[in-house]
């Protein structure tokens, strides 16, 4: 019931002709993922059920008040014009847990389950991000969060030890991508988000299955044998976008849209900083196995069939986008 609701309040909110039907479809949204986030095994299920009612129910309140501010005649001047976008954009942003409206993302994050994250790093991001393309948006606005969500989302996950940390941090890293693709293509976004959106499944979903939280389990965990370690690894070097894994194509499609309009100086810094997320990537691999023996490899019917799904998508998926991608740009 709850996944038909939340569902539904996106698709109401992506498809409304009118800001107050777009707020009733976020308001839906919002309150139909708090009662799956309630886990009463987990303490700290509730912390972050009330950390994520209050951050996007300010969040909702500076989007209604402009709606009814917005409403009256004598906000249709030019300076009024030019403060509206500007708030309607900061709701938008805290929603979608953008730097420097990030404050509540990892903390919710950490004290969530695992399905709980994958729904708030991926779904939850769809509706504020098709309003904020669609509406009037001041572009130095967008370029000012591109640079500080690209910079503190990759500084950010530097001394994280929670797993759950680092992927809202790398989540905080790549909204910023998807801003800049929004900015001159919207089929460069639609791409980033879905590739952005299979890695994090496969990603999560492995996290999930092996029930790791913390840097310190993943030693323990690829004792058992080198496929795990492949696994994981093919997955967060795609995540952190290094050719030729499926990351790489959507970041490329940035890269490329933003070096053809000559903001160029947004596409050294947007490198820069997932150079240092892929550090972070890395450290985690790294770390994790020189702590280990050498040992056989150990293929099992649990491991087999999640390394051929994982090389599968990274492999096939990105040569199918590459073939499309030209026409959509």
């Amino acid at each position: 019931m709850f996944f038909c609701s939340l569902i539904m309040g996106t698709l109401l909110s992506i498809s409304s002709m009118s800001w107050f039907t777009a707020w009733i479809g976020l308001e839906i949204n919002m309150l139909s993922l708090m009662p799956l986030m309630k886990n009463f095994k987990n303490k700290m299920s509730s912390e972050s059920t009330i950390k994520y009612f209050i951050t996007q129910a300010m969040a909702s309140m500076i989007l209604l008040f402009m709606m009814l501010m917005y409403s009256n005649t004598y906000m249709f001047e030019y300076k009024m014009n030019n403060f509206f976008p500007l708030l309607l954009s900061s709701a938008l942003f805290i929603k979608m847990g953008a730097a420097p409206f990030h404050f509540w993302l990892p903390e919710v994050i950490s004290g969530s389950s695992w399905l709980i994250t994958l729904i708030i790093l991926t779904w939850q991001k769809i509706a504020p991000m098709i309003l904020l393309i669609f509406s009037s948006t001041i572009n130095y606005m967008i370029i000012i969060i591109i640079i500080l969500s690209s910079l503190i989302g990759g500084l950010s996950g530097l001394n994280q030890t929670c797993l759950k940390k680092i992927m809202a941090y790398s989540s905080i890293n790549h909204i910023s991508w998807m801003l800049a693709a929004s900015l001159l293509s919207t089929n460069t976004f639609m791409i980033y988000f879905v590739i952005y959106s299979v890695t994090n499944c496969i990603l999560i979903y492995h996290f999930y299955y092996n029930n790791l939280n913390f840097m310190s389990q993943l030693s323990k965990f690829f004792a058992n044998n080198k496929m795990n370690k492949l696994i994981f690894m093919i997955n967060f070097l795609s995540l952190g976008g290094l050719p030729p894994f499926l990351g790489f194509l959507p970041k490329w499609l940035v890269i490329y849209n933003l070096s053809t309009n000559w903001m160029l100086y947004l596409t050294t810094i947007l490198i820069i900083s997932t150079l240092i997320s892929l550090f972070v990537y890395l450290r985690i691999m790294f770390t994790s196995m020189v702590m280990l023996n050498f040992e056989s490899i150990n293929l099992t019917k649990n491991n087999l069939p999640l390394l051929m799904f994982s090389i599968g998508i990274n492999s096939s998926v990105s040569l199918l986008f590459l073939m499309i991608s030209s026409p959509m740009l």
